[in-house]
């Protein structure tokens, strides 16, 4: 008789939906874990007779998923949740976001901003962040200390702000960032010109050749208001999706956040340059930019991914309400109720956002060989009775308060509703010390 083999991990779950392959939902299954990557997934029975685990998890009445993939936010911007809210997009940039900035920004905000977000994407059931802001550094480390997967851009503008003053030296540090985590596993970098109106042609066509020849990733707010589609042809003579086309910006490393305001075009220029759409639902709804045609550009082939935007202007983090959002609205838009399916919502929020920020090889999917990020949420409460579809379930009911465990690579962030390497305590303190700041004369 075989003795069986030794993993660190068995997670043992009463549904599981890997995502790949796909409309497959595992009943009474586990998934062995070892050296940080899933092994296998097997009938629980099997998994008995084939496995001795150092640490076995129960999860009898529980769904288990990949980690989900927020693709675009603003990890730092949680210090400003509700700082100004029921403001158009550039008044709320330009009358209170950007001279809060200005007055408060500093590593320590950052430090103290990336770790409230991260605890609450933690909570909700993310395992990989993609974010943008000043002193990436800082959000590198804190993503790094927590255990959490990140992909982390640094900023480019045209202008001075408290991290940098002008493109050259936003370039210099963010490779040398680059640099710094080439080989870590966790968290990696990425080019973040913040906006065609705010990166000029020189830096942008820049950051096109360095990202090529580096192969590093570039996230960029694009088509995310009628006004700046508007001013971007009046100062350029093509729209700003065909202008960054001909800066050779767009590509398979591309990753292009909101486009709210897409014509066929700009529909077709995504699709045959590879480039990646991030879709933000709920921030678009709220600072009124528009509406994202997501079943348009799924059928145009192009990788849609979903990103909660920042916590100041969503105001909560939780890619599972992104997720129910994306998927009611993308309905509505296109006037047919069969648009962007639970199935497809749930893939926006795993595999194609691992997809938009080139980790689709690691995360994304509960497959053997790919990284042990793994969610479960509890699904034996009164609100999902009766439980006809899991994957129904979960997509369509609000389930944020019901994630119970996460795992990144085979480390637990997440037991039993419990941070395990931050303390909620002390970011709460935190928070409220910062709160009296802001809020102060």
């Amino acid at each position: 008789m075989t003795a069986p083999e030794t993993v660190d991990l068995l997670i043992n779950a009463r549904w599981i939906i890997p995502v790949v392959p796909e409309d497959q939902v595992f009943e009474h299954c586990s998934i062995a874990v070892n050296d940080g990557q899933i092994l296998a997934i097997v009938p629980q029975a099997e998994a008995t007779r084939k496995f001795a685990a150092t640490d076995t998890v129960d999860l009898p009445e529980h769904l288990v998923i990949p980690g989900l993939i927020n693709a675009h936010g603003h990890a730092a911007m949680s210090l400003l949740r509700g700082f100004a809210d029921d403001t158009s997009l550039h008044d709320w940039l330009e009358q209170h976001i950007w001279p809060a900035e200005q007055r408060w920004v500093d590593p320590q905000f950052v430090r103290d901003g990336a770790n409230l977000a991260i605890a609450e994407m933690i909570r909700s059931g993310t395992s990989c962040f993609a974010d943008m802001y000043f002193y990436p550094e800082e959000t590198a480390a804190a993503a790094q200390h927590a255990g959490i997967r990140a992909q982390v851009a640094f900023p480019i503008l045209d202008f001075a702000t408290v991290w940098g003053r002008g493109p050259d030296e936003y370039i210099s540090k963010g490779l040398a960032l680059h640099d710094d985590y080439r080989s870590q596993d966790l968290v990696h970098m990425a080019f973040g010109p913040h906006a065609p109106y705010t990166v000029g042609d020189g830096p942008l066509s820049r950051v096109a050749t360095l990202a090529e020849e580096l192969q590093v990733p570039i996230q960029i707010h694009l088509h995310e208001t009628a006004q700046e589609v508007r001013e971007g042809i009046n100062a350029h003579g093509v729209r700003p999706s065909e202008r960054l086309a001909n800066l050779g910006l767009l590509s398979p490393l591309a990753q292009c956040v909101h486009l709210t305001q897409v014509d066929d075009g700009d529909i077709e220029r995504l699709a045959l340059s590879g480039a990646r759409a991030i879709h933000c639902p709920e921030s678009n709804l709220k600072l009124a930019s528009g509406f994202c045609p997501v079943a348009r550009l799924l059928e145009a082939g192009i990788t849609v991914a979903l990103g909660t935007d920042s916590a100041a202007s969503n105001n909560d983090l939780s890619l599972l309400g992104e997720m129910r959002t994306a998927a009611l609205l993308a309905k509505g838009v296109a006037s047919d109720a069969r648009a962007v399916n639970a199935r497809q919502a749930l893939r926006m929020a795993t595999l194609d956002g691992a997809r938009a920020l080139g980790l689709e090889d690691k995360t994304g999917s509960l497959e053997p060989g790919k990284a042990a990020d793994i969610c479960a949420l509890q699904f034996d409460e009164l609100e999902l009775q009766p439980l006809y579809h899991p994957l129904s379930q979960l997509v369509y009911t609000d389930n944020s308060q019901r994630v119970s465990h996460l795992w990144v690579a085979g480390k637990a962030l997440l037991k039993e509703r419990q941070l395990q390497t931050l303390s909620a305590r002390e970011l709460t303190a935190k928070a409220r010390q910062w709160q009296v700041k802001l809020a102060g004369p």
